[in-house]
């Protein structure tokens, strides 16, 4: 019998050590290292055989042939457009969120959509409560089967008998293997486990989809090296208190990182929001100051957004800067632009900034939409509902343009806008003949249009 091996890992980071320490090197926590059994006997490989291993050779770059890839639609056009178009054979996904923010329901209305056959592995739930659960998504699937259990070799035997399309984890902090003697959620055991997993999977063709836990800080709990070995890291936001959520792609090496996909919660599982300005703008019946609508782009996905502003004067002496959804060290920026550039005197009063909806907005085009809300609250004068805004600040004052203006006019036509601020210098190839277009190329030219 084999030497018991036994190594350090840091709880927080994963990194490995030889001998105990009381501080970890790589991510500075303290008393974070634990020891742990990292081998008791040989491995083998997923299926428990012996096979015979095949040696790959190396070819010149020009002699490799590249095919499409078979992607497996979800069903889900929200997923499917984050993930690039479906499950790309042989992927491996991994989506991570906060407890009952509803990754277990939106993997399995996932699975009971696919009409393939489809394993969904349960660690953490009886087949009772997922049955209960499937009653109230109200989906009829009769080639999902559920499977609950958390031995990996347990599992690839109900793998070989079955013969899955797709199979579902829930969740990987859940499973061990009989060759770590190290218990569940471990570093070792989730390195260990979804090693097995990716080796299935790019064996056997078969996309597999974990759902991961996360940490107090919002990372996926276990080793880093967990995010490194998938294909696809899918972060599921939102706020438990609220109904709607948000699904990014944190990394995916079949499609872009920078879509989104929006759902509403109900109580019969999650809605696509296929209108996300329909959440994104607020639904008031008088005109109030402080409020101003971007058209922004998420992906290639434009998006409506109101940004709301106060600005009120400092009580206490310091004023106070605060920004949610935005960030703050940009709304300082624009707060100085206007001081220096434009006169205005915001030095001494409060400045609070909110991204109606929830979401976190990084796009520099909703400067100007910015800039007119901290107006607009300032001088307590509203912004037409129908005016929309999609423009970038600079340091100098001048408004920069931005690109694909073409779709974010095309977005605020289609909702019913009446007109859109741009800048001077963005090119367009044809004027629309609904919407009105205002180009403006400083600070002091919006503010003559809309409060002079």
């Amino acid at each position: 019998m084999a030497k018991t091996k036994t190594s350090f890992f840091c709880q927080n980071c994963g990194a490995q050590y030889a001998k105990w320490l009381g501080q970890c090197n790589s991510c500075s926590e303290w008393n974070t290292i634990v020891e742990e059994v990292i081998q008791k006997e040989e491995k083998r490989n997923w299926k428990q055989t012996a096979s015979t291993k095949k040696v790959n050779k190396a070819l010149k770059i020009n002699d490799i042939l590249v095919d499409k890839e078979d992607r497996i639609s979800t069903k889900n056009n929200e997923l499917d457009r984050v993930l690039g178009g479906g499950l790309v054979k042989g992927s491996m996904l991994l989506l991570g969120g906060e407890p009952g923010i509803g990754k277990s329901t939106l993997l399995l209305q996932i699975a009971l959509a696919i009409p393939k056959r489809i394993l969904y592995v349960s660690g953490e739930e009886s087949q009772s409560q997922i049955k209960m659960r499937a009653e109230r998504l109200n989906i009829a699937n009769t080639n999902c089967l559920i499977l609950t259990e958390t031995n990996t070799q347990n599992i690839f035997r109900s793998i070989e008998e079955i013969q899955p399309d797709v199979v579902v984890i829930d969740s990987i902090q859940t499973l061990h293997t009989e060759y770590i003697d190290a218990s569940p959620g471990s570093i070792s055991q989730i390195r260990e486990t979804t090693a097995e997993l990716i080796k299935f999977a790019k064996e056997t063709a078969t996309p597999v989809l974990l759902i991961g836990h996360i940490t107090k800080d919002g990372n996926i709990a276990g080793p880093k090296i967990l995010e490194h070995m998938v294909d696809v890291v899918l972060q599921f936001e939102g706020d438990r208190n609220h109904t709607y959520r948000i699904l990014r792609a944190n990394k995916n090496r079949f499609g872009s990182t920078a879509e989104i996909g929006i759902y509403e919660m109900q109580s019969v599982g999650l809605r696509e929001v296929e209108n996300p300005s329909e959440i994104l703008i607020s639904q008031k019946e008088d005109d109030l100051s402080g409020t101003a609508i971007a058209a922004t782009l998420e992906g290639i996905r434009p998006l409506m957004i109101e940004v709301q502003a106060l600005v009120s004067t400092a009580v206490y002496g310091t004023p106070q800067r605060s920004a949610t959804g935005y960030d703050i060290k940009r709304l300082n920026m624009l707060l100085a632009v206007l001081e220096k550039r434009a006169g205005f005197r915001l030095g001494a009063k409060d400045v609070f900034l909110n991204i109606a909806g929830g979401i976190k907005v990084d796009d520099p085009a909703i400067d100007l939409a910015v800039i007119c809300a901290i107006l607009s609250s300032n001088e307590d004068d509203a912004i037409p509902q129908d005016f929309c805004f999609a423009a970038e600040i600079g340091l100098a004052g001048e408004i920069r343009p931005v690109n694909r203006v073409e779709q974010r006019i095309l977005e605020a036509e289609k909702l019913g806008f009446q007109k859109i601020f741009i800048s001077k210098f963005n090119k367009i190839s044809k004027t629309s003949s609904v919407i009105k277009i205002v180009k403006v190329a400083k600070v002091e030219d919006i503010y003559a249009n809309l409060f002079a």
